[in-house]
Parts: structure tokens; sequence; C-alpha cells
């Protein structure tokens, strides 16, 4: 028996579309690249707002309609800290589920070097700095990071985790 009166229409709404969803769709992770770009002993981050805060995170982002993942994580960078980035090498793949909604993350993070600064250009929305951190300054903000995947990208990538890029193959319809 129900304690409180219920809109009708609307529960039933939401619940079928809940439901028509679920059913008619094939649930599939979000797709997100990262970069871990080290220099001197410091790694690149950049600060963002993200839920109403500033966090840290390594330049990443999602891939977009009709790119491979290189060319997501070279526009990923750029857009973010603007700096051209090559892939060299691959630190791993990390699935996270949010903790603040139903979408779970597959983030494939590379590492690179980076080259062609435009210190003019703007950055994405959002993005407040890029910031060079040691491990230890990274480490004591960990409260400040995006998500813990962050700091797990990082420990692979201390611990030697080096992927050849030839192991992803793209096979990409361009013709849309």
């Amino acid at each position: 028996m129900l304690k409180e009166p219920v809109n009708t229409i609307s529960y039933l709404t939401q619940n079928l579309l809940k439901n028509s969803v679920g059913a008619s769709e094939q649930w599939k992770p979000n797709v997100t690249v990262s970069a871990i770009i080290e220099q001197d002993g410091k790694f690149m981050m950049i600060e963002e707002f993200s839920h109403g805060r500033l966090v840290y995170n390594q330049p990443a982002g999602h891939l977009e309609d009709g790119e491979n993942l290189f060319q997501a994580v070279e526009r990923e960078v750029r857009e973010e800290t603007a700096w051209g980035f090559k892939p060299e090498m691959a630190v791993g793949l990390y699935m996270h589920p949010s903790p603040s909604s139903d979408v779970t993350y597959l983030r494939i993070c590379f590492t690179g070097t980076c080259h062609d600064h435009h210190p003019d250009q703007l950055l994405d929305d959002g993005i407040h700095r890029v910031i060079w951190m040691s491990i230890d300054e990274i480490r004591q903000s960990a409260d400040r990071l995006r998500s813990p995947v962050v700091l797990q990208c990082l420990d692979d990538y201390l611990a030697g985790n080096r992927f050849p890029l030839d192991y992803f193959k793209h096979q990409l319809n361009n013709n849309k």
C-alpha cells in the first residue's frame, strides 16, 4: 500500500522510459582518453571545474565519433593545454563507474611528448589552468583528484607499464 499519493502517469512514464532504454539499447561505457606527460620529474596536470569544485586531472576527454584513439588524445591535450601531443605508448585501460551517476567510464591512458605550444590559445571550457606537479604533490592532493583513476594511471606509469601503440587497431567508417 502506498503511503503518499503518486502521479500515475509520471510514474509509469519514468519507469517505462527507463525500462525501454535498457531493453532496446545495449549498455556501453563512455570511452575517454588521457595523457601522462612527464618533464623534469613533474607531470602535466590540468586544474578544472567539475561538479562545482576545482579538481586535478590529466589532460583527458571523450572519444568523438569518427576519430581514432590517438586522434582523440592529441585533440584533448591540444584543447585543454594548448600543447601538441604525440602519443608514444599506452599505459593502461581503466574502467571506473561514476559515483554521482549511472555512467561508467572506460579510460585509455597514453604517455608521450609535447611539442608546438600555443600560449595564446584559449583552453577548453571548465579548464582553470595547466600545472606541473610532482608525484608527491599529486599524492598530497588526492582529495582534489577528479577520480581515483588519475592516481592509478600515474602509479602504473611509474611502475613501468607500457604497451606499444600497434596493439590498437582502428577500423573507422569515415563515409558517414
